[in-house]
């Protein structure tokens, strides 16, 4: 008879909000180890992003994307102080091209100030040039509390806290299948050394495999599963000096927000990311995609030299709302309420601005589960 290994927390997902999840049931006292297929922590969708520190512009009052955006920016930002992890508040400016755009930008200040973001202004182009020289607009909106962030000093950090409070991190632990009894939930783990586990509590947070994770799970009843739909985005970089000091988003399109200019802490810049539709998953990065980069950079930063973009990254976002819907869609935090099981939270839909969130979204988890 195969031995089963009783646990009281598990935590399925190594990426930054698996991490943070894990954290806070470890800070809170509980026993946690942490599941994760690959090789390392981090390396798919938490790696494949802008590492951009939202402010909680764009996302509908109410949601959960909005409230845990602007209450997780405020944590993030003083754990970073705190913790000393690589950051800057650089600002960012989202640009109108044309004078169609702007009630655009003034129903979007009245959005972020629905959401508590209090910081936001409303400039003319001759001030957006004063400010950022080679960026060309009809008028734009400051955001001063959006940043960037090295998130993988941020997932560092989360790991050492982890650590610190008796937790453990399984890499090359893939969860196979799983099962909810009474009280307990059972996983079969694969990987090098394959093991079954008991646990009083499991939380799903495998990103991109939270749905699989879900469907292997027997006793669930698959109508709490919702929708999955993949949007890829890919990344440009760019050779020479960045142009902007700020981040320059454009107006959004559905989906995403729009080809942007996002920095790394290096000073690095890489546009991106844009939207596509996938049925499955894969990195490639087209470089004929560049094509429509240099149309939507050139709206904002006319100057941009032909040749100038090299093929970057891709990432994958994870969504619960598809095209016909609006590309949209909220996080999905469900507690056993919703699972109907006392021990068993899954969460889907964890895309951007998901980093920025990590922190609220696992205070969120814990307080449906302690």
């Amino acid at each position: 008879m195969t031995e089963v290994l009783q646990l009281d927390c598990v935590v399925i997902g190594g990426g930054v909000v698996g991490l943070a999840i894990a954290r806070e049931l470890a800070m809170a006292g509980r026993e946690v180890v942490l599941l994760e297929g690959e090789a390392m922590t981090g390396s798919i969708t938490s790696s494949r992003n802008s590492e951009v520190i939202h402010a909680g512009l764009y996302y509908p009052t109410g949601s959960l994307k909005a409230e845990l955006c602007v209450a997780g920016k405020h944590k993030l930002y003083d754990y970073c102080r705190e913790r000393h992890i690589p950051h800057r508040r650089c600002g960012k400016l989202v640009v109108a091209s044309n004078e169609a755009e702007v009630a655009y930008l003034e129903k979007l200040l009245k959005q972020a100030e629905a959401n508590g973001v209090d910081d936001c202004r409303l400039i003319d182009g001759v001030e957006l040039a004063r400010l950022e020289p080679r960026i060309r607009g009809f008028a734009a909106l400051v955001s001063p509390s959006t940043g960037i962030i090295d998130s993988h000093g941020l997932m560092e950090a989360y790991i050492a806290d982890i650590e610190s409070r008796g937790g453990a991190i399984a890499l090359n632990s893939p969860v196979l299948s799983g099962e909810l009894l009474n009280d307990t939930v059972r996983l079969s783990v694969g990987g090098r050394d394959p093991v079954e586990i008991e646990a009083k509590l499991v939380v799903n947070a495998a990103g991109l495999n939270a749905w699989a994770v879900s469907e292997s799970v027997a006793g669930l009843d698959r109508a709490t599963i919702p929708a999955r739909h993949y949007a890829k985005g890919c990344y440009f970089s760019l050779a020479s000096r960045a142009p902007a000091e700020r981040l320059i988003y454009p107006v959004p399109e559905p989906g995403g927000l729009g080809v942007h200019l996002t920095l790394d802490l290096a000073g690095q810049a890489r546009f991106g990311p844009d939207v596509e539709w996938v049925e499955t998953i894969d990195y490639d990065v087209d470089p004929r995609r560049a094509d429509k980069f240099y149309a939507a950079i050139r709206r904002y930063w006319p100057d941009l030299p032909d040749g100038a973009l090299q093929p970057a990254y891709a990432g994958m976002r994870p969504k619960v709302a598809g095209p016909d819907a609006g590309g949209g869609g909220d996080f999905v935090i469900q507690g056993p309420e919703v699972t109907g099981h006392p021990g068993y939270v899954a969460l889907y839909g964890i895309e951007s601005p998901g980093l920025t969130a990590s922190m609220a979204i696992a205070h969120r988890v814990r307080g449906l589960v302690l």
